[in-house]
């Protein structure tokens, strides 16, 4: 444990999750390592780096750091497979989103798309077992630029589509897709929002291109979107301190899996200081010699 905590100083960042067997090294964001579900909630990975709470503004120091929490908002299923959607945040701003999934009904779970920093995903559908779509926004400091994320291939891989070219304040209030190419969403633009606030769009093209079609001041809901079963939900669980992925089997609600809402601190590195020089005797000066020598000066 010492040299692991002497790697993580020499690397100038703070890891603020415990060590646990899943944790393994991650490229870009995005843990390739499952999570492996032993009836215990998991703990997502979480690297909190200088970079982060400056980018933040967190006020975080060694003395008193600043808790990281995780927020699962959405769950769906594709057949055996899980799409689960939500944020990880600190108690005042929004720091990076969260997709998870799990190919085999909640059993190991792994980061399906790379965190978008301040951003939080809301809602996911699928039409298929191939097109799927979930909605999300950048939180920090406003909901703006709304997009979806957009699956072909059953949730194997999803590509960012923005809605909007240009950045704009507003969120993904609804949205429904009736076929992989038709669907419709609505954007609440905000209480300060100085035109209409909330606006309706269709797309012909499976969510990558929009045509606004109406603007109102009053909320709008989406029409002829047939209800939807929750057989599927996500809750918060206080004695556990977790989220739990539950399924409705005979009128109860199994966990299949659960997440811990803690993920530990931010906080500055410690830094290495120098080690103090070790102290050096003062010279003493050679005694003369009582009368010259030929050969060297006597001790």
């Amino acid at each position: 444990m010492e040299l692991a905590a002497r790697f993580r100083q020499a690397l100038g960042v703070l890891w603020v999750v415990t060590a646990v067997a899943q944790e393994q090294p991650r490229p870009a964001g995005v843990p390739e390592a499952a999570l492996v579900n032993t009836g215990s909630p998991m703990r997502v990975p979480f690297l909190c780096t200088t970079a982060d709470m400056q980018w933040a503004g967190m006020s975080c120091s060694r003395e008193d750091p600043c808790p990281v929490y995780l927020e699962l908002t959405t769950v769906e299923s594709i057949g055996s497979q899980l799409i689960v959607a939500g944020n990880i945040h600190a108690e005042t701003v929004t720091l990076d989103s969260v997709l998870l999934s799990s190919a085999d009904a909640g059993k190991t779970w792994r980061e399906a798309h790379p965190r978008i920093r301040g951003a939080g995903l809301d809602h996911v559908q699928f039409v298929d077992f191939a097109n799927g779509w979930v909605s999300g926004e950048a939180l920090s400091p406003l909901p703006q630029d709304p997009f979806l994320l957009i699956t072909t291939d059953g949730g194997k891989s999803w590509r960012q589509q923005p809605i909007f070219a240009e950045t704009r304040v507003g969120a993904i209030q609804q949205f429904f897709f009736s076929s992989k190419d038709e669907g419709s969403l609505v954007i609440d633009r905000g209480q300060g929002s100085k035109t209409e606030r909330y606006e309706l769009y269709e797309s012909a093209g499976g969510g990558t291109t929009w045509t606004v079609k109406e603007t109102s001041s009053r909320a709008m809901r989406l029409k002829n979107v047939p209800p939807q079963p929750a057989s599927w939900r996500v809750r918060a669980d206080g004695p556990t301190q977790s989220f739990r992925i539950e399924h409705e089997q005979a009128e109860r609600w199994d966990a299949a899996a659960s997440f811990a809402v803690s993920l530990g601190t931010c906080a500055p590195a410690a830094t290495e200081t120098a080690a103090p020089p070790e102290p050096v005797e003062p010279a003493v000066p050679a005694r003369a010699p009582a009368r010259p020598s030929r050969g060297r000066p006597k001790k």
